[in-house]
């Protein structure tokens, strides 16, 4: 289930042909997902770009989670390697696996891999993530639609209160594509807005809420594009994922990682020697590309929730669903 089969359309912008991250000609996801005995709901996800290096750049709405590798993107305006997505607690086991598959005898690798934490439902200090895991996403890895929900690193994750994990969404724009991917577990209920609508007041506990004491949690979006964009263009479009978020309810809360990663495919054979071509799409006309990755961003997200399915995990602890037909009565509300 995804908000377009519920008749939900978000924004004006025209998604691609897939409405994923995928509609970016190149761009592979791949998933490892772990539902194992009473207690193990996690995983990893990997976004492969076409080639490395691209250009990139990356924004922090709060920084309480982690991205590695975002001072040499900074430093360099480049994406050496894929993207992971997992749980905090193997951030490291997913980095080096990466750097592992991605390196020859002599190269260089410095991974891109984002966490947030899924320990209410999975035994997270257990890490049960392993380089293995890391190495099917890898090579599980399509240009396809997009599985969502509780698969890969957003197994385990909650969502406003409710179970979320992967969601996807894409526009086009001005004859190029923009396509975002996030993994989502952050917010409160109370503040959950689906197009301007706050919907989670009027669903309330028709739900139940999970028993969790604070808003901890986090959020990892990814955003690709075809457009020739330079690094600090890229930077820009990752800020304007957060401005999704914020109109989904979230508010980058003082225990929350909301970190943002942009990468785009319009200029390639940037690892070439010597004075190297490239295009740039006017600051003049990128207005309309923040537009999409926020319509994009909040798409993204509530496909993860309608994705996702209720769990029950680590300690008995149980997380429900959004269910589609107590969103569209609240849509009908409002």
């Amino acid at each position: 289930m995804r908000a377009r089969d519920l008749g939900i359309a978000i924004g004006d912008g025209v998604p691609a042909a897939k409405n994923a991250i995928t509609d970016v000609g190149g761009v592979r996801v791949g998933h490892t997902t772990l539902i194992e005995g009473d207690s193990v709901r996690t995983g990893v996800t990997v976004v492969i770009p076409p080639e490395t290096p691209l250009f990139a750049g990356c924004h922090r709405l709060n920084g309480n989670g982690e991205l590695t590798g975002l001072e040499w993107v900074r430093e360099s305006g480049l994406l050496t390697t894929p993207i992971g997505i997992t749980n905090t607690f193997s951030v490291g086991v997913v980095r080096d696996a990466i750097a592992a598959a991605s390196a020859d005898e002599d190269a260089w690798s410095l991974p891109v891999v984002g966490e947030t934490f899924d320990g209410f439902l999975n035994d997270i200090r257990g890490q049960h993530v392993t380089a293995e895991h890391t190495h099917a996403a890898l090579t599980g890895a399509h240009d396809g639609e997009v599985e969502e929900g509780n698969v890969g690193g957003g197994t385990g994750m909650v969502c406003h209160e409710f179970k979320g994990g992967i969601g996807t969404a894409s526009r086009t724009v001005e004859g190029y594509v923009v396509g975002v991917l996030v993994q989502a577990n952050y917010g409160r209920r109370r503040r959950f807005r689906v197009d301007g609508v706050r919907v989670g007041e009027l669903i309330g506990d028709q739900i139940p809420e999970p028993t969790r004491g604070d808003e901890s949690g986090s959020i990892i979006g990814i955003v690709a594009t075809d457009a020739p964009l330079l690094p600090h263009q890229c930077d820009r479009l990752a800020q304007r994922a957060g401005l999704g978020v914020g109109r989904m309810g979230g508010t980058a809360a003082h225990s929350s990682g909301d970190l943002f990663f942009a990468f785009a495919t319009g200029n390639r054979g940037l690892a070439a020697r010597g004075v190297i071509a490239l295009q740039m799409l006017s600051d003049s006309e990128i207005t309309p590309f923040y537009d999409v990755v926020i319509e994009s961003t909040e798409e993204a997200i509530l496909n993860a929730m309608l994705a996702a399915e209720t769990m029950t995990g680590r300690d008995g602890n149980t997380v429900h669903a959004l269910e589609p037909e107590l969103l569209l009565e609240a849509l009908r509300q409002a």
